[in-house]
């Protein structure tokens, strides 16, 4: 037998160098990490809100045509009526709201410092002295708009300028203008005569100017034709 006994081995721990190092690598990782996720949530905060301007548009011009689609012709009542500062519409009421008609308004007017597009709606009206009232306060509304008249009107979204025209004649043409025949082309003509309707035109045609910054930017064209009219329109 030999006579050797077998040896130890010695544990060996970390030194305070070696701890301070892993320390400092577990928090390099940590802050890496807490920005890669803060990244990520900003990344996907934007998207969120880039896809509701996105939806607050379509919504908002899904109701434009909806409210064209709704145009009401009744004797001796304007139907629509563009004076420049808002488009006026005289439409069916909904069916779940029941028999009457509603005056709605489209414009754009700052508000807290930025352009933008509103529409503004009546009450339900059942009267002929109501639907004047309502048809002239829309138009009350788009100049100075009062405390009341913007507890009825709804912000669609932020806008720049918009432009709007008629398709009559066989072409697209300024509404101010009686013998307008392309866009570009027309000039302011004389206020209709009090008392008789302006005829209701063929299609409209709406420009929208979005401001930078926005999910869209740009300009939006959208047209709308109405359903009895004939030929074919772009």
């Amino acid at each position: 037998m030999s006579g050797h006994l077998p040896q130890r081995r010695t544990a060996r721990g970390f030194t305070l160098v070696e701890l301070l190092v892993a320390l400092f690598v577990m928090s390099l990782l940590a802050i890496l990490s807490w920005r890669g996720l803060d990244a990520m949530t900003r990344a996907q905060a934007q998207t969120q809100a880039r896809s509701d301007e996105v939806s607050t548009l379509e919504v908002g011009l899904a109701q434009w045509s909806a409210d064209l689609d709704a145009l009401l012709q009744l004797p001796q009542v304007s139907a629509i009526d563009w004076n420049g500062r808002a488009l006026r519409i005289t439409r069916r009421s909904t069916a779940s709201a029941g028999d009457g008609v509603r005056v709605v308004a489209w414009s754009r007017r700052v508000v807290n410092g930025n352009g933008t597009w509103l529409r503004w709606q009546s009450p339900l009206l059942i009267t002929r002295s109501a639907l004047a009232a309502a048809w002239q306060q829309a138009d009350i509304w788009s100049q100075n708009a009062g405390d009341e008249d913007r507890r009825s009107e709804v912000a669609v979204t932020p806008l720049d300028e918009w432009q709007i025209f008629y398709y009559r004649g066989g072409a697209w043409s300024n509404p101010l203008s009686s013998d307008a025949t392309a866009i570009g082309t027309a000039t302011p003509a004389a206020a209709p005569v009090s008392g008789v309707p302006a005829v209701v035109p063929d299609g409209v045609r709406l420009v929208l100017t979005l401001p930078p910054g926005q999910a869209l930017g740009g300009k939006i064209t959208r047209d709308w034709v109405r359903p009895t009219a004939g030929g074919g329109k772009s």
